[in-house]
């Protein structure tokens, strides 16, 4: 649903649509992406439009690589140095 609304404005039918989800069922999650600040939503006319709070995500996106980030580091040097102990063990 954030794919869809990312770089445009759609209504909850249409993401329903895109998605294969019931109406009642797509505004559920837009209600929890809103609550959430990832999605924006405005009024016009009788629709109710929803995008994506690029603000929102960046922050999102930095509180994640400040989590992941460095123990994805270490993740992956273990896993490096796991491979060429495979490869030292292999030569013998």
């Amino acid at each position: 649903m954030l794919e869809l609304v990312w770089d445009a404005e759609r209504t909850s039918s249409e993401i329903a649509e895109a998605v294969g989800a019931t109406r009642p069922a797509a505004s559920q999650h837009l209600k929890v992406l809103r609550e959430a600040g990832l999605v924006r939503v405005r009024a016009d006319g009788s629709q109710r439009l929803y995008r994506v709070d690029t603000e929102r995500m960046a922050e999102v996106r930095a509180a994640l690589e400040r989590f992941w980030g460095a123990r994805l580091g270490r993740l992956s040097a273990a896993v490096a140095a796991g491979r060429e102990r495979g490869r030292a063990g292999g030569t013998r």
